[in-house]
């Protein structure tokens, strides 16, 4: 039953067997994505992680956007994003903009590198499991890629009525955001509850 994985679209349970490298496995009924193996992953995962923590730092310590109109001039900077919003009478949206944009994602991070390296020196820590559920719960409320959509996209209405120059920090938040969805694409949930299961199974023989 180890090797066997349920189809989340038809319920069949499917044997993954023999299954290695670079292979991606489908429901043979329903043609949905049940997993996909690769090589390292752990290891993919940790470098991304650890580099994509380095760029949202320097995201949060340069200036993000500035803008020119009429003579005068404004700089911002990343964390001054829900600040604006909570001078403006929105701390609800304030805290939730911090949260979906920097804080959440910064601690998917941490819990990646805590989760990834250990898996990635096959050894075995008691608090695998619950680290691996709270990634799999968190990762669904970030929103970094949203965020950077909704930036370009106002940038596109904002350049019509005044001078728009993009910061150290917007670019290093773009890097961010591309190493934050390559490590989640790395992530597979089926693989690593199975390596999490094999290192528990060899603490405990």
């Amino acid at each position: 039953m180890e090797k066997l994985i349920a189809c989340h679209g038809c319920d069949l349970l499917v044997d993954l067997e023999g299954l290695e490298g670079e292979v991606r496995a489908n429901c043979p009924r329903c043609g949905h994505f049940l997993t996909r193996f690769r090589r390292d992953p752990n290891g993919r995962i940790l470098a991304c992680s650890i580099a994509a923590l380095i760029a949202l730092a320097l995201a949060s310590a340069f200036p993000f956007l500035s803008f020119a109109a009429s003579g005068l001039e404004s700089v911002m900077t990343l964390p001054q994003t829900p600040r604006a919003l909570w001078d403006n009478g929105l701390p609800v949206v304030a805290i939730l903009v911090a949260s979906f944009i920097i804080i959440i994602p910064a601690v998917v991070l941490v819990l990646l590198v805590l989760l990834s390296m250990p898996l990635h020196g096959h050894r075995w820590r008691p608090w695998l499991p619950e680290v691996a559920r709270l990634i799999f719960h968190l990762q669904s409320w970030s929103m970094v890629e949203v965020f950077i959509i909704g930036v370009i996209v106002s940038l596109v209405k904002i350049m019509k009525m005044a001078d728009v120059t993009l910061g150290l920090s917007f670019w290093a938040y773009v890097a961010f955001s591309i190493l934050f969805t390559m490590a989640i694409a790395a992530l597979d949930r089926y693989q690593v509850w199975e390596q999490i299961e094999a290192l528990a199974e060899t603490a405990r023989g």
